[in-house]
Order: C-alpha cells, then sequence, then structure tokens
C-alpha cells in the first residue's frame, strides 16, 4: 500500500516544530497565546493547497477540515485531532531540530548543550531505534513533538487519502486545537460543527500503542488569610500565610500519594504553584486517580490536613475551592469497544504490534470523549515530552502515518 510512496511527515515536523506555539497557563484569553495561530495559518494553507477546500481556522484557533467520502457506504464520521501548542514546562522559542541518522545505539549528545545527553539507560525506547533516524533539539529547547509529531502524521495521512483516491474511506474531519498543554484545548470547540461521532487523537509515545484510559482529574485551589502586623511588633499576632502554606505542604504524605512516589494505576496529591505574602497565600494543587471516586477521599484528605493545620492558628482562614478538570475517558470507551479494536486492528496492520496501556495524565480526548466523542488516544511516536531531551523517530511517524490510513480504511469496511 505504501511502498512507493514518499512519506512527508518528517518534512512538515521539521517545520511545524520551528514555530514557537508555547501555551501561557496564565493567560486569560483564548488561545493563551496569539503565537499558536501562526501554526495554525500555516496548517490551513497547506490544506487547501493539497485539496482540503473547507480548510480554515476559526476565531479561536482551531483548525478545521473534511476529506470527503468516497465510498457509497453509510460510514460513521470519525476525526483525527493533534493539539499545535507546546508546554509552558520548557523553552518552545527558536527550536532547531537535529536528524540523527542511521541511529547505531549509545548516547546522543544535543550540539546546542554539552550536559544534555540521551541515553538508552533513561529513555529505554532508544534500544528499538537502532537504524532509525532519531530527530531531538539541539539541548537548548524542547523539540515539539508533544504534539507536532502528531500533527504532521495527521498532515501526511490526509496527503495520502487525497493522492490515493482508490483507498475507499468514509468521511474524514480534520481537528487540530491549541492549548492543550494548559487543560483548556476543546474548551471553545463547537461540537455541532466538527461533526465526527468518533475519533482519535495522535498523542501517544511507543509505537503499537493504543490508549483509551487516562487519570480522572480535579484542581484544588487553597487560599490562606493570615494576620499581619509589623514585625517590630508581631509577638503574639503575626500568622504568617506563608509559613501556613508551607505546613500544609510538609503534612502531606511523604512516602506515597505524590507523582514521585506513585506509578501504575496509583493517584496523587501534587501541588504545582504556591504565591503569596505574609498576609494571604495561595497553594493550586492537581488530583489525579483513575478512578473517579477516589478523587473525593484526596480531596478530603487535603481538606482534613488544611484544617489541622489552620487549627493551629486560630486568627487565620482558608477557603478550599475544588473544579473538575477531566475525567477517565475509559468510562465513555468501554461502552463502544470497537473504537479500540479499530485502532489495534490498524495498528496491527502496519506490521507493529499493537498494545493497550494507561495514560497517566490526560488529552484533549478525555474530554472530547465525555462531549459526544469517543476518541481513544493513538501513538505518534513522542518521547521525553516536556523537556529538552524530547525526541521522536522518522520511521515511528512514517508508521502513525500508515496507522491512520489503515484506520480509515478499516471504518469503511466494517460499515
Amino acid at each position: 500500500m505504501f511502498k512507493d510512496y514518499k512519506f512527508t511527515c518528517s518534512e512538515r515536523f521539521l517545520k511545524y516544530v520551528q514555530v514557537d506555539t508555547q501555551s501561557d497557563p496564565l493567560s486569560v484569553t483564548f488561545p493563551s497565546t496569539e503565537k499558536q495561530k501562526e501554526l495554525a495559518k500555516i496548517l490551513v494553507d497547506e490544506l487547501l493547497h493539497m485539496g482540503v477546500k473547507d480548510a480554515h481556522m476559526d476565531e479561536y484557533g482551531y483548525v478545521f477540515g473534511t476529506i470527503e467520502s468516497n465510498t457509497d457506504k453509510n460510514v460513521p464520521v470519525i476525526c483525527f485531532c493533534s493539539h499545535m501548542d507546546t508546554s509552558p514546562d520548557c523553552s518552545g522559542k527558536n527550536v532547531k531540530p537535529v536528524i540523527h541518522k542511521n541511529y547505531s545505539g549509545g548516547y546522543i549528545q544535543l550540539p546546542g548543550d554539552p550536559n544534555e545527553v540521551l541515553t538508552p539507560e533513561v529513555h529505554a525506547e532508544l534500544r528499538n531505534q537502532i537504524g532509525n533516524d532519531i530527530i531531538t533539539s539541539d539541548g537548548t529547547t524542547l523539540l515539539g513533538a508533544d504534539n507536532k509529531a502528531g500533527v504532521a502524521e495527521i498532515m501526511d495521512a490526509a496527503n495520502y487519502l487525497i493522492t490515493h483516491p482508490e483507498i475507499k474511506h468514509g468521511k474524514i474531519r480534520i481537528l487540530f486545537t491549541p492549548d492543550e498543554e494548559v487543560g483548556r484545548g476543546v474548551e471553545k470547540l463547537d461540537m455541532v460543527k466538527l461533526g465526527a461521532q468518533f475519533g482519535y487523537t495522535m498523542d501517544g509515545d511507543k509505537a503499537g500503542c493504543v490508549e483509551e484510559e487516562t487519570f480522572s482529574a480535579d484542581s484544588v485551589t487553597i487560599k490562606i488569610n493570615g494576620v499581619i502586623t509589623h514585625p517590630g511588633s508581631a509577638y503574639g499576632k503575626m500568622e504568617n500565610a506563608i509559613k501556613i502554606a508551607g505546613d500544609i505542604i510538609a503534612a502531606l504524605p511523604k512516602d506515597t500519594l505524590s507523582p514521585e512516589t506513585t506509578k501504575g494505576q496509583e493517584g496523587f496529591i501534587h501541588p504545582v504553584s504556591v504565591k503569596g505574602g505574609a498576609e494571604s497565600a495561595e497553594i493550586k494543587f492537581i488530583i489525579r486517580d483513575f478512578i473517579t471516586s477516589k478523587l473525593a477521599e484526596k480531596e478530603t484528605l487535603l481538606k482534613n490536613i488544611t484544617g489541622s493545620v489552620l487549627s493551629r492558628y486560630t486568627n487565620s482562614s482558608y477557603d478550599f475551592k475544588i473544579e473538575e478538570s477531566y475525567r477517565n475517558m475509559k468510562e465513555v470507551i468501554e461502552k463502544v469497544p470497537f473504537v479500540t479494536e479499530y485502532a489495534l486492528e490498524a495498528v496491527k496492520r502496519a506490521g507493529l504490534k499493537p498494545f493497550k496501556k494507561s495514560v497517566r495524565g490526560g488529552t484533549d480526548g478525555s474530554r472530547l470523549s465525555f462531549m459526544g466523542m469517543p476518541c481513544p488516544n493513538v501513538f505518534a511516536g513522542e518521547h521525553g515530552i516536556h523537556s529538552k531531551q524530547e525526541w521522536c523517530s522518522v520511521q515511528d511517524m512514517q508508521k502513525a502515518v500508515e496507522t491512520i490510513v489503515h484506520l480509515c480504511t478499516i471504518w469503511e469496511e466494517k460499515a
């Protein structure tokens, strides 16, 4: 099927990563940074050029496009989705991608920073990449494989389908989103306009992987109101909000319930920011668990810790606010198991060994599933994400393109 096809995903990827699309968790605009729209404009132009006639960007920065059905069968409309923004955790400005051809094993030293070295001990998947072409940054920024690898793969798959009309498929919707990294990726999405019944995010790691389960997630904000006086006359009066916040954090479990002490199906309570002064302070937490009901258990524990600490500060007070972030998409996807089964079959047809695993995090697919479009996550080949040691391989990206195309044909076959 792909014998004589010249894949375009790696060339597209090298271009996309050089566009700074870092999102901003502190912004109140949508998208959180206007620069994300620069990549959106590029994608729209490329889609129009390849023949996707309705390709456009809306006011919020979402990119939409349609590959029309070429079959007489009544095939459900499926969507392929990736996000355009990169993580605020590491700079995405002036990314300089580097291709390490024909990887022979061992260490990869990044040319921009001698302290940044990829090793198989840290990046175990490198051991499966012998002979492949590895793409990294120069070591001074992240790469942007999360999730521009997925964007490039969807674009290449669209190119393949349009240039190979003999491949039968139903109506395909393309969606590129902003602000996934700050948890707002589908906040302004018009699902009626999208018009898809089922979907797949291309935002996973190891080649062959299909993910149908994520964390359920809440956020907690604790606002502390202390007692402030002049420090020269504070004896017996001052109750320092910064110290109260420190006491709350210090009282968290040390050997469990944190990201650094949990794995697999274990959830956690994670303080992500502290700000304020002696008079008032604020702590933000993220709460995660695969079982949604266990979020409340962790939130109760955190509230009890907070209450216990504040009981020692009799003139201070606090506010404890819980907000829902997203829910485990398995609660939706398990009701339509064929959506995942088709993805696993597509991986197999691409010549890979398919496997399922759980995401210790979330994707746009988490929210999309609960918005009416069951949406598992498929591998994009991204590794070491949110760091200067992020990498992907050209060959894994090409296999992701094949997987997308096979998925389109499977949906048509099953209709």
